[in-house]
């Protein structure tokens, strides 16, 4: 199957958490109504430093997806098909 990611990173500072996370929620909504699967990691070490992977079966559905995307995604066009390694 030729899954396709999108990674994207972001800094929040502790006054902007509760406004992101509704962002997120809201995105969240989005990439699973998009046929997609959505998470979202903070790095351990450095609270407000987050990182978001957005998952399909397909770049094209990736893609389409983005389009549709409540926030403007900043490089849509930087998508990562999975490598088979055997």
């Amino acid at each position: 199957m030729p899954r396709s990611l999108s990674i994207h990173r972001s800094v929040v500072t502790p006054n902007d958490r509760a406004k992101f996370f509704e962002r997120l929620r809201t995105r969240e909504a989005h990439f699973v109504r998009s046929g997609c699967r959505y998470w979202v990691f903070e790095e351990k070490g450095l609270q407000g430093a987050f990182v978001e992977f957005c998952e399909a079966n397909d770049a094209e559905s990736l893609a389409a997806a983005h389009a549709a995307s409540p926030d403007p995604v900043l490089d849509p066009a930087r998508i990562y098909s999975i490598v088979e390694l055997s």
